[in-house]
C-alpha cells in the first residue's frame, strides 16, 4: 500500500505527518524501533506507539488468526507460467487505542506498519516509505523505518472518472440465474459435477458464519502498487472489511476468510474486463471465477465467494462496483466487482458483499433512509467512513432473512485435519509466560510473597526487583498448571476431571420485540436469544429450541382495502427490470408449489412470462390468496387461524364468520341469457357482483363465441379479458384477490374464493348474433329479510312450472363427458317459457345426467407458427420469436387449445439466436460534461470512441466527431462587487459532496452497483 514512485507525497495527500512507530509493551514503555523485534510477527499480541498529528497513540493489537485460512497460497500468472506460495498469515492484527472510547484498529505488520487507525472523531491512514537505496538494516534496527500518516479526508481525489460520491443501485432480476447471461451451460456443468462429489461439511460453530474468498486481482492493481507489495496491500485492505463485517451492527458473527488470491496476467486482465460495460464485465468475471473452482468441494481452496478488484474502468464513470443480488453461495452469481482505489474501497467491497448477501440500499425499497446520513454501509450515498459507519437495522433485517439459507457459509475453513487444539487456553501457557504477556519481557510470576491459592490472581513481579510485584486483578488462564498434577479453573487450583471440563449450554434473556415488518394488515416483530447463559464448553450440550420467536403486530386493515401486499413488491420493479429486452408490468402470481408461496414470483402483463425474482416476500405477506390468515415469516409459510392466532385450525365458514357453521350464509344463485341483436364486437353488462361476495362461479351453459369480461367497479379498469387480451385459460390476481379463469372449447368458467374487496362487473365482449347463457353462485352474510306469504307461493304455484328445456352442453369435446337437463321456468295456461323471476319461489327438480361424445380423443399435437423478425441486426443479443401452442384436433376436422403438459412430445423451439455476428464498426460519443467554469466562456468535454471489434479508430467511417466545444455562461461578476466569491473545490469531500440526481437505469441482471457522480 505504498505510493508509486512517480507521485510525491503532496499529489496524493493535502497534508500528512512523517512518524518512526516504536514497539511497546503493555504499558507503552519503549522496546524496539524494529517493528519484528520480540517476535512481534508470531505473537497473538502486539503493542506500539505512533505520533498522530501530535498526540502520541498506544496501538493494542491482537493477532487476526483467522482472516487467512490454513494451506491458503497466492498465485502469479504470467503469460506463460504460473507461480504459487502460501499467503501471509501472521502479520495481520486487529485492536484499538489504549485509553481512547470507540476506537478500532485494523493494521498488518507484514512489511511495516499499514492499515487504517480509527477513532470517533476521524480516522488516520498509515503506511511505510519506500525504504531508501542507502538505508541498511542494521540502520533501519536502530533508527526505525519512515512512516508516513495522513487523514483520510485529506486524499486527494484522482481525477472525476475515479471519484467516489455518488452510489447508484441497479438492480434487476432475470430469469433462471437472474442476469448473469451466457452462464447456463456452466451451471449445467455445476449439477453434474454436484452429482459425483459431496462437499465434505467442515461444520463451524453455533451462529457463526465464514464466507470463504477467493481474491482475484487484475495487472493494474499489481501494477499501481508493484508486485512486490501488492499481497501485502491486499492483506491489509481484506483485514479493514473483515474489521467491517465484525461490527456489532450487522447482528450476526461473520468472518471474511481468504482461501486463494489470484494475481493475474496481463493479457488475462484485459480479456475479463470490458471497458464501460459492467454487466459484461461483471459475467465475464463470475464465468472466470467459476473456471477457478475446485473440482473437491472439501479442498481447501473451495471458495463461497470471489472478490474482484481492478482500476480499470468497467463501467460508467465513477462506478465503483456491481455485484448480484442475494448471490451468495450460488455456483456463478456469489461474486462482486470493484473498482480498487486505496484503503477507502474497502467499503466498496463491504457494500458489493452486502448485496451479494442480500441487502437493499438503505431507503430505496425499506424505511432505513434516515440512516444514511450517520454513515450506513448501504447507503446510495457514499457517507461511511471509518470514523463512522454501521449496519442499518434494515441490512440486519434484510441479512437475517436469507442468512439461513447460505449453508455453504456454515463451513469452517480452519477446521481441517489439523491436531486438536487443548480444551483450556492455558494448557500451553504458564504463569511466567501470561506473566510477559501481561506487563512484557522480563516479567515472572511472583514468588516473594505466598498466596492460599495461586489461580485467584496473576501477580507478576517485575524484572529489576521480585519483591515489587502488581497485577491487573484476573486469575490466571483456565488451564494454566498450578500444582502437580493441577490446574487453574475458574479461580481454583483442582484436579482437572470430565465432568469438571464439561458445561452445557442454557439459553439467555430474551431480547426486546423489534419494529413490525409492516405498519398494518397484519406484519410480525421478532425477538432473540443467544446460548450464552452459559455457552456449551468442552463437549457440553447445546441449547435446544429456536433462538428467535415471532408474533403478529398492526393487525388492523389498511386504509386502502384493495391493498395487496404481494403486488407491491412486483410493482416496485417495473421500472427497473428489463426481461427480454423490454420493461414489464409486473403483477403478482402465487405458485402452485406450497413450498414456493413465500419467495417472489412476478408475471408479466404483457406476455404472461412468470419470473422469479431470487428472493423471499417480506414478512407478513400472505401465503395464498386462498387463506386470508396464515402469512409468511423468514421464507416459510406459518400458520394462522381466523382468530388471528399463531398454529390455529380455525377457519371461516362460507360467508366470512370465523368458526361459523354456515347458518347465517345466504346462496345468491341463478341463470342469465341474453340474445345480441346487432352483429360487432361490444361490451354488454351482465350481472354485478356486490362486494364481501365469496366462492363465486360464473359458468357458460355451452361455449359461443362471446367472451366473459371482469371489470373492477371501484377503479373502473378491466383486469381479466380486456379487448387486447388473448381468452386463454389462467389465474388473475386484483387487488388481493385470485380469480381463476378456464376456456374449455369457447365454454367459460370463471371461480374465486373472495372475499370480494369491491363490486365486481361481469360483462361480455360480444361477437356475433349467437345468444349467451351464464350461470352464477355465490355466498353472502344473511342479512334480515321480510318473509315471503304462503299464499304468494301457493299463487305461483297454480300458475308456472319447471319444464324440461333441453340437455347442457358436453362437459368434453371428447373421450366421454357428461351433459345435465336444463329446467325452463313454463306458463301452465299456455304451456310458454318465461323469466325464471317467476319460478323463483317454486322448488325446481333435480338434473339429470347422461353420458356423451363417447369416441376416442386424438393425440394432442404441436403445432407452430412463423418465425418473427429478428430483434437486432447484428450484435450478441439477436432473437427471433414464434407462437408454439398444443393442440388437440377434433373429430370434426376442427382443433382445441389445451394445456401444454398433455403434450407427450418435446416441445418446439420457441426462441433462437439470429444475426449473432460483429456489427459494422460506428462512432460513440458520449453525453457533453458541464461547462469548465461557472461564469464567462468556458468548455465542455465528452468522450468519443470508435466501436470496433479490433477496437481500431481507423475502421470507424467518417470524421472522428468533435470531443470539445465552446459553452457561454452568465458574464462574470464585477472585481469590484460587494459580494463575497468563496473559491470552488475541485474535489469534494468522500462523504459530503451534493450527489447529482439520476434516473434509474435498467440492464439484464439482477445487480448492485455504485455509480458516482
Amino acid at each position: 500500500a505504498r505510493f508509486p514512485i512517480f507521485y510525491s507525497l503532496r499529489e496524493v495527500v493535502k497534508e500528512y505527518h512523517l512518524v518512526t512507530p516504536v514497539s511497546t509493551d503493555a504499558e507503552g514503555r519503549f522496546l524496539s524501533h524494529d517493528r519484528a523485534d520480540h517476535a512481534a510477527r508470531l505473537r497473538d499480541v502486539a503493542f506500539y506507539n505512533v505520533t498522530v498529528f501530535g498526540r502520541e497513540l498506544h496501538l493494542r493489537l491482537r493477532l487476526n488468526s483467522r482472516l487467512v485460512a490454513p494451506g491458503a497460497r497466492v498465485e502469479w500468472w504470467e503469460e506463460n507460467s504460473t507461480r504459487s506460495e502460501p499467503l501471509l498469515a501472521d502479520c495481520l492484527y486487529v485492536g484499538d487505542v489504549t485509553d481512547m472510547q470507540g476506537t478500532s484498529v485494523a493494521i498488518s505488520n507484514c512489511d511495516g506498519l499499514a492499515g487504517v487507525i480509527r477513532t470517533e472523531q476521524e480516522e488516520f491512514f498509515i503506511e511505510p516509505l519506500e525504504k531508501g537505496g542507502h538505508v541498511t538494516r542494521e540502520e533501519e534496527r536502530r533508527k526505525g523505518r519512515t512512516h508516513v500518516v495522513y487523514r483520510s479526508s485529506d486524499v486527494k481525489k484522482p481525477p472525476v472518472d475515479h471519484t467516489a460520491d455518488f452510489i447508484f443501485h441497479r438492480e434487476i432480476c432475470f430469469r433462471s440465474l437472474g442476469g448473469l447471461k451466457g452462464l447456463e451451460t456452466l451451471h449445467g456443468a455445476v449439477e453434474q459435477r454436484g452429482n459425483g462429489a459431496t462437499r465434505v461439511r467442515r461444520q463451524a460453530a453455533d451462529h457463526v458464519y465464514n464466507i470463504e474468498v477467493l481474491l482475484g486481482v487484475d495487472y493494474s492493481v499489481a501494477q499501481f502498487h508493484g508486485k512486490e507489495h501488492v499481497q501485502k496491500y491486499l492483506l491489509t485492505l481484506m483485514n479493514i472489511v473483515n474489521e467491517i463485517y465484525h461490527d456489532n451492527s450487522l447482528g450476526a458473527p461473520i468472518n471474511v476468510v481468504l482461501v486463494r488470491m489470484i494475481v493475474l496476467s496481463y493479457e488475462k486482465s484485459m480479456s475479463l474486463i470490458e471497458r464501460g460495460n459492467p454487466a459484461q464485465s461483471l459475467e465475464n468475471v463470475c464465468r472466470w471465477a467459476f473456471l477457478q473452482q475446485k473440482e473437491d468441494e472439501g479442498d481447501a481452496e473451495y471458495h463461497d465467494h470471489a472478490i474482484f478488484l481492478t482500476r480499470q474502468e468497467f463501467g460508467p464513470s465513477g462506478m465503483q462496483g456491481y455485484a448480484p443480488v442475494t448471490g451468495m453461495c450460488h455456483p456463478v452469481r456469489s461474486c462482486t466487482l470493484n473498482h480498487e482505489d486505496g484503503f477507502s474501497s474497502a467499503f466498496v467491497v463491504a457494500h458489493e458483499t452486502g448485496h451479494v448477501l442480500g441487502m437493499e440500499h438503505d431507503g430505496q425499497g425499506n424505511v432505513c433512509g434516515d440512516e444514511v446520513p450517520m454513515g450506513s454501509i448501504m447507503a446510495p450515498l457514499v457517507q461511511a467512513a471509518f470514523h463512522r459507519f454501521h449496519w442499518s437495522r434494515c441490512s440486519q433485517q434484510e441479512l437475517g432473512r436469507y442468512l439461513h439459507s447460505y449453508d455453504c457459509l456454515g463451513d469452517d475453513p480452519f477446521d481441517h485435519a489439523w491436531p486438536s487444539l487443548p480444551q483450556l487456553p492455558g494448557i500451553h501457557y504458564s504463569m511466567n509466560e501470561q506473566c510477559r504477556f501481561d506487563f512484557g519481557f522480563g516479567y515472572m510470576m511472583c514468588t516473594a510473597y505466598s498466596t492460599l491459592d495461586p489461580c485467584q490472581q496473576l501477580w507478576c513481579s517485575h524484572p529489576d526487583n521480585p519483591f515489587f510485584c502488581k497485577t491487573k486483578k484476573g486469575p490466571p488462564l483456565d488451564g494454566t498448571v498450578c500444582a502437580p498434577g493441577k490446574h487453574c479453573f475458574k479461580g481454583h487450583c483442582v484436579w482437572l476431571t470430565p465432568e469438571i471440563l464439561k458445561q452445557d449450554g442454557n439459553w439467555g434473556a430474551w431480547s426486546k420485540f423489534g419494529e413490525c415488518s409492516r405498519t398494518c394488515g397484519s406484519g410480525v416483530q421478532f425477538r432473540t436469544r443467544q446460548c450464552d447463559n452459559p455457552a456449551p464448553t468442552n463437549g457440553g450440550r447445546t441449547c435446544y429450541g429456536k433462538n428467535y420467536e415471532f408474533q403478529l403486530c398492526n393487525s388492523e386493515e389498511c386504509g386502502r382495502p384493495s391493498a395487496d401486499f404481494r403486488e407491491e413488491q412486483c410493482r416496485m420493479w417495473d421500472p427497473y427490470f428489463e426481461y427480454q429486452n423490454s420493461h414489464h408490468h409486473w403483477l403478482p402470481y402465487e405458485h402452485p408449489e406450497a413450498s414456493e408461496r413465500c419467495h417472489l414470483y412476478c408475471q408479466s402483463k404483457e406476455t404472461r412470462d412468470v419470473v422469479y425474482m431470487k428472493r423471499m416476500v417480506h414478512d407478513g405477506t400472505r401465503c395464498s390468496y386462498r387463506d386470508p390468515y396464515s402469512i409468511c415469516v423468514r421464507g416459510d409459510c406459518a400458520k394462522v387461524g381466523c382468530d388471528s392466532v399463531i398454529g390455529s385450525n380455525l377457519v371461516e365458514d362460507n360467508c366470512g364468520v370465523c368458526g361459523g357453521d354456515n347458518s347465517t350464509c345466504e346462496v345468491i344463485k341463478g341463470n342469465i341469457t341474453r340474445s345480441v341483436k346487432k352483429q360487432g364486437t361490444k361490451k354488454t353488462l351482465h350481472l354485478l357482483v356486490p362486494s364481501g361476495a365469496r366462492h363465486l362461479h360464473i359458468e357458460e351453459f355451452k361455449g359461443t363465441p362471446h367472451i366473459l369480461a371482469l371489470k373492477n367497479l371501484e377503479t373502473g379498469q378491466f383486469f381479466l379479458n380486456d379487448e387486447d387480451e388473448f381468452p386463454e385459460s389462467r389465474s388473475v390476481i386484483e387487488k388481493g384477490v385470485e380469480w381463476e379463469y378456464h376456456n374449455d372449447d369457447d365454454k367459460e368458467t370463471v371461480l374465486t374464493s373472495g372475499p370480494l374487496s369491491h363490486a365486481v362487473l361481469i360483462m361480455i365482449r360480444t361477437i356475433g348474433d349467437s345468444k349467451v347463457t351464464l350461470s352464477y353462485k355465490y355466498f353472502v352474510a344473511e342479512e334480515p329479510e321480510p318473509s315471503i306469504e304462503n299464499d304468494v307461493l301457493a299463487e305461483d304455484s297454480l300458475h308456472f312450472e319447471w319444464a324440461l328445456k333441453k340437455w347442457s352442453h358436453c362437459s368434453k369435446p371428447c373421450g366421454g363427458g357428461t351433459q345435465y337437463t336444463r329446467y325452463g321456468c313454463r306458463r301452465k295456461a299456455d304451456n310458454k317459457l318465461v323469466e325464471r323471476l317467476y319460478c323463483e319461489n317454486i322448488r325446481k327438480p333435480q338434473a339429470i345426467s347422461r353420458s356423451c361424445n363417447l369416441m376416442e380423443c386424438s393425440e394432442p399435437i404441436w403445432v407452430t407458427g412463423d418465425w418473427e423478425a429478428c430483434s437486432s441486426s447484428c450484435g450478441k443479443s439477436g432473437f427471433q420469436l414464434r407462437s408454439v401452442r398444443c393442440i388437440q384436433p377434433l373429430s370434426d376436422g376442427t382443433s382445441r387449445s389445451i394445456h401444454s403438459k398433455y403434450c407427450d412430445q418435446e416441445r418446439p423451439e420457441a426462441r433462437r439466436p439470429c444475426n449473432r455476428h460483429l456489427c459494422p464498426p460506428q462512432w460513440t460519443v458520449g453525453i457533453w460534461s458541464q461547462c469548465s467554469v461557472s461564469c464567462g466562456n468556458g468548455t465542455q468535454e465528452r468522450e468519443v470512441r470508435c466501436d470496433a471489434h479490433e477496437n481500431t479508430v481507423s475502421l470507424c467511417p467518417g470524421s472522428r466527431p468533435g470531443n470539445i466545444r465552446a459553452c457561454q455562461q452568465p458574464p462574470c461578476p464585477s472585481p469590484y462587487s460587494a459580494t463575497k466569491v468563496f473559491p470552488f473545490e475541485s474535489t469534494a469531500s468522500y462523504a459530503r459532496k451534493t450527489p447529482t440526481p439520476l434516473n434509474c437505469l435498467s440492464s439484464a441482471g439482477l445487480y448492485g452497483a455504485w455509480i458516482v457522480s
